[in-house]
């Protein structure tokens, strides 16, 4: 069953609205309603707060803000990664950022709360914010950690020496703004009470377990009285991979209450609560010979941080596998503001950065006037050229050949600006992908029941990717058995747990420890049988045994799996999976574990106007073995379409005056929708299987189409145009001023 087209197993259940998001599930009866006040200053300190005439509203049944909220536990940055702390809220009167909550107001409706919301007055005293990056750029500190792990900065040979004797340089500063997740589901949570001291926590969050821990780290509980449930997530981009203030401020009213409460974020709240992906300044400097063979790298990188909550993007990391290069320098600066912290936003890391390198690739196929395909196939490492171990399982290459091909790459502009069909510039556009592959610690049970179906168990999050499915065809297969005997249960944290759903870890963590689980119970299953002279296995040779159509069968003789059970185990029987953390395992440290692509864009060019449009899209994937092509396509295509998003449409504007996004909402915050993206848009993967990422051959595919897409976009602009904008997204007022004058 793995690699088969299977169409959702949860498909039905979604189509028809009988799949129960956060805000959807009525087990515990009728709830009450919370709606968060947020601080309208950016930087300051509460002086006085008068709640009476919002709990004299109607319906109102709780006001909390920081004069009455309970004792809470501190962020503990022992922990060692964010998600899994407490996230205290309503602590004190300072006000760090704009929107930070200074109140829950909790009613028996949603519009009793949002209406006695606008009754709590709230007096503050502003500080002097920062709020601009641009003002603030230059005043840096190292971070003191880097996303995933990696080490801040790299130094490899000499790059000052190797760059000042490059024959061909280019030395640019790329600029990407703030961005968001925004997925279809808002942030959103019901707490319950539950007998005398648990909690039920209907959450959307990507790790169940990371939002157990947090719940309980913060209100001070036994992780095991946090009872968290999110058995379908309406999208998350890693802005559900912790919880936030919504959840926090729910369960502190439930408990408060003894009843539960349901809170959930506007759209403009989600703006302001739940983290971005920072806003950076990017320099790239690449020096090369006339054959266009990299002597030096260097990627630096500038963002922004909260001053109370550090985040650093691994953005500069991306370049430091890709190309070959004797001469390499990487860094990373932050700069702290009074805005939100920054957060795992899609690609985090490689998403901006490769959008920046691939710019500069670009620019410098362009100086050497040479084909950016074969820029890029000149300078393919043949080990990973900074940590000098080698390659798991690299096929780049193949990639932009298979893509160039497909494309029909040759009838590329070889002049910027060059063709024109009517009023529109016409231009293509390449770009490279790669996207490290990560291992987390996952548990899986599986059961085999005593009718011969299976029920695989796991805290295991599906976002939307087709985690539903993916496992059943592995549990399937693992069993012999057909997918309609075989129920798959996530999402709950009294199930095994796992690293859940985010970079691009999922998949591969929960099948992998499916796939180890099933073979355990294989095990079980044959020895009980071969060892029961009642089986007509009885002393057979286990290593011929085959697993089939709910059979198992060795040599001419087979038994059903449900009479092995009915005998020897008539309760069912379980077996369990694992997959370690990667700095655990090592084919972590001896290879460079990544997967790759190729994108391929078309895009006009309004030669009056500078409006942009893409024409078609084309990109080629290496990702190991596939589970099921047809969720995988779909991931991979959505990520290109984010891609097209970040070259062309996404940003986030600061007001400087108060570290408000003034464009907090889908009318102002643009992203791609149906009208801008064409029919003739096509991702293709390639066979493959990398035995040294996991057993099954298979690596995350969730990230890696959003990497480098963007730039395969902008650069296409610049084929069609001459003009190229390094400040990104690619708007009409800064495309227009360069426009080559039409006759």
């Amino acid at each position: 069953m793995i690699g088969q087209a299977v169409n959702r197993v949860d498909g039905p259940l979604k189509a028809t609205g009988r799949a129960a998001y956060a805000y959807e599930h009525w087990e515990a009866g009728q709830p009450l309603y919370g709606f968060i006040v947020g601080a309208t200053i950016g930087k300051g300190r509460i002086t006085r707060i008068d709640t009476e005439d919002a709990e004299g509203a109607p319906g109102v049944q709780l006001v909390m803000t920081y004069l009455n909220a309970p004792a809470q536990g501190p962020r503990d940055e022992s922990i060692p990664f964010e998600y899994w702390r407490a996230q205290p809220m309503l602590t004190g009167p300072d006000i760090h950022f704009y929107g930070e909550p200074v109140a829950l107001v909790v009613a028996e409706t949603f519009e009793q709360a949002r209406d006695a919301a606008d009754l709590v007055e709230v007096e503050y005293r502003a500080g002097r914010g920062r709020f601009d990056f641009g003002e603030f750029e230059d005043d840096t500190y190292i971070p003191k950690t880097l996303n995933a792990g990696l080490p801040t900065d790299t130094a490899v040979g000499d790059f000052d020496a190797g760059f000042a004797g490059a024959e061909v340089k280019v030395d640019q500063q790329y600029t990407t703004p703030y961005e968001f997740s925004m997925p279809i589901e808002p942030n959103a949570s019901m707490v319950a009470p539950h007998g005398d001291d648990d909690l039920v926590v209907y959450v959307s969050c990507q790790i169940t377990d990371a939002a157990r821990d947090s719940v309980a780290g913060t209100l001070m509980m036994a992780p095991e009285r946090v009872h968290i449930v999110t058995p379908f997530v309406g999208g998350g981009f890693g802005s559900k991979l912790g919880i936030h203030s919504e959840t926090i401020l729910a369960a502190m009213a439930a408990r408060a209450l003894g009843r539960p409460v349901k809170v959930t974020l506007t759209r403009q709240q989600v703006f302001q609560l739940v983290g971005m992906r920072p806003t950076s300044s990017q320099r790239v400097r690449l020096g090369a010979g006339h054959d266009g063979r990299l002597a030096a790298i260097a990627h630096d990188v500038t963002m922004h941080t909260n001053p109370d909550v550090e985040y650093a993007e691994q953005t500069a990391a991306t370049v430091r596998s890709l190309y070959a290069a004797p001469h390499r320098l990487t860094s990373h600066r932050l700069t702290a503001l009074d805005l939100p912290r920054g957060t795992d936003v899609r690609a985090p890391g490689e998403a901006p950065g490769m959008l920046s390198v691939e710019s500069a690739m670009d620019e410098l196929a362009d100086a050497l006037g040479m084909d950016p395909v074969e820029l890029r196939i000149r300078n393919e490492p043949t080990v990973d050229p900074e940590r000098n171990v080698p390659y798991s399982d690299r096929h780049l290459v193949e990639c932009l050949r298979e893509g160039a091909r497909r494309f029909g790459w040759e009838n590329r502009p070889a002049t910027p600006a060059s063709v024109r069909e009517g009023r529109w510039l016409i231009g293509y556009g390449m770009s490279a992908a790669i996207r490290g592959h990560f291992q987390g610690p996952t548990t899986v049970r599986v059961r085999l029941e005593p009718d011969g179906t299976a029920v695989i168990q796991t805290d295991m999050t599906d976002i939307g990717t087709g985690t539903y499915t993916i496992l059943t065809q592995v549990g399937a297969e693992g069993l012999g058995l057909p997918l309609e005997r075989v129920r798959i249960d996530l999402g709950r944290s009294d199930h095994p747990s796992s690293w859940g759903s985010g970079g691009s870890w999922g998949a591969t963590n929960s099948s992998t420890a499916v796939h180890r689980a099933c073979a355990a119970l294989r095990t079980k299953l044959l020895d009980a049988a071969l060892g029961d002279t009642r089986s007509p296995l009885h002393g057979q040779d286990p290593s011929a045994a085959v697993f089939s159509d709910g059979d198992v069968a060795i040599g001419g003789a087979s038994e059903a799996l449900r009479e092995i059970v009915a005998r020897h185990h008539p309760d069912g029987v379980e077996a369990e999976g694992q997959t370690r953390f990667m700095g655990d395992d090592p084919n972590y440290s001896d290879y460079s574990i990544n997967t790759y692509g190729a994108h391929f864009a078309e895009v006009g060019v309004d030669a009056d106007t500078a409006e942009t449009r893409l024409r078609r899209m084309l990109s080629v994937f290496s990702v190991g073995r596939v589970f099921n092509p047809k969720t995988a396509r779909s991931q991979l295509i959505g990520g290109m379409i984010w891609g097209v998003g970040a070259a062309l449409e996404e940003e986030a504007v600061v007001d400087p005056r108060s570290g408000a996004f003034v464009n907090r909402d889908f009318a102002g915050y643009l992203v791609p929708v149906h009208g801008d993206i064409p029919a003739d848009i096509d991702a293709v993967v390639l066979e493959g299987y990398d035995d040294k990422a996991n057993p099954l051959g298979a690596k995350g595919i969730g990230e890696v189409g959003i990497c480098g897409s963007g730039a395969a976009v902008a650069n296409a602009v610049f084929n069609a145009t001459g003009v190229r904008v390094r400040d990104f997204p690619i708007t009409i007022e800064k495309l227009l001023p360069g426009l080559p004058a039409m006759v």
